[in-house]
């Protein structure tokens, strides 16, 4: 918000003038000329200053919405750009089921992607249907989302390994899908770590404590004690959505807990759902707990929602379009943002947790 300019500016301009005029006249020690002078013009300068302050911090503060203890951070901030469950197959010769039952929106939703000039992309996994084959990424997701590939950081769907061993999506994006056949890696973005997660636990040897993945999160939290941490794979530990919340990933989301990890991102469920803060059991948690936002929108289809989470604040199961996340130095700013002629949005900022 931009400050309110001081209310004694101009009254100690107007006071110091005053006692100008009083000094010289009778019965008054006269005071010079230059040194009257010189006052005023301290004056003037000091209430020019506070002009140009008041203006410029008015304009700095235009059109922001920060939530308390969050920093509004710098123009230069990294924006992220997610969304999952994405592209419909478009191979010559094909037509997807969804194509003609309002799904297939992959085009309308990399548009919005494009528009907002994202430091980073997060897909976050089924990023091509029907099975993540090579030629379906290069005749489907290539031609739209495709166009971000040099600044997208993916994460493996289910549907990605109907491929053998996911061989498509690791052919695909390469080195920036992580070794395979892990699939999971981590990253530095600004000042926060970023960690993409393989929650296909049967392919990687479980999820469990004391699996490779677990242990692998929990060295990789411990070398990196980022102020702030975001999480992000297909498969959600909370959904109302119909593949629900799933317990197989507690285990990790004690690791990201422990280390006061802020955000935790999914798709899976084709819809939009925000989380209030929680512990990887569910309890409400403002202070300490994560939030996690599920954005399986990208545009293959929608699935409707089931029941209602504890913990679950927004939902929206018939809009697609991406999240946009700005990463603060101590916070973070999200908002939805709707393919055109979407209506739906959600928006709001948090303050980071930093280490314990």
């Amino acid at each position: 918000m931009g400050s309110q300019p001081s209310g004694n500016a101009h009254s100690v301009y107007s006071q110091r003038h005053s006692q100008r005029g009083r000094a010289n006249s009778p019965g008054r020690p006269r005071i010079s000329f230059v040194a009257a002078e010189i006052s005023y013009s301290r004056v003037a300068v000091e209430l020019v200053s506070t002009v140009l302050l008041v203006i410029a911090a008015a304009l700095i503060g235009v059109g922001l919405s920060v939530a308390p203890g969050a920093s509004a951070g710098a123009a230069d901030d990294p924006l992220v750009v997610a969304a999952g469950d994405i592209a419909c197959d478009e191979r010559p010769g094909v037509t997807d089921s969804d194509s003609s039952s309002g799904g297939c929106h992959q085009a309308a939703t990399y548009a919005v992607a494009q528009s907002l000039h994202p430091t980073a992309v997060l897909t976050l996994g089924d990023e091509q249907y029907p099975a993540g084959t090579y030629d379906q990424f290069i005749n489907g997701y290539d031609k739209t989302w495709g166009h971000l590939k040099s600044i997208t950081h993916p994460a493996i769907g289910n549907h990605e390994y109907e491929s053998a061993l996911g061989g498509g999506y690791f052919k695909y994006f390469g080195v920036a899908a992580g070794e395979q056949p892990k699939g999971y890696y981590s990253l530095d973005l600004g000042s926060w770590h970023l960690i993409a997660i393989n929650a296909n636990c049967w392919a990687v040897g479980g999820c469990q404590a004391g699996s490779a993945q677990e242990r692998w999160l929990a060295a990789d939290l411990a070398a990196h004690p980022a102020a702030c941490t975001l999480a992000y794979s297909h498969q959600p530990r909370f959904s109302s959505g119909g593949h629900h919340s799933d317990p197989s990933y507690e285990a990790l989301w004690q690791d990201l807990y422990r280390a006061h990890a802020d955000i935790v991102l999914g798709g899976h469920d084709h819809d939009y759902e925000r989380f209030g803060p929680q512990t990887p059991s569910g309890e409400r948690d403002p202070k300490n707990g994560i939030r996690e936002i599920i954005v399986g929108t990208g545009g293959k289809s929608h699935y409707p929602f089931t029941f209602v989470e504890p913990n679950s604040e927004v939902r929206n199961d018939d809009t697609f379009g991406v999240l946009a996340l700005t990463l603060h130095p101590h916070g973070y700013s999200w908002r939805f943002v709707p393919e055109a002629g979407g209506h739906f949005t959600d928006e709001g900022s948090g303050t980071c947790h930093g280490r314990p």
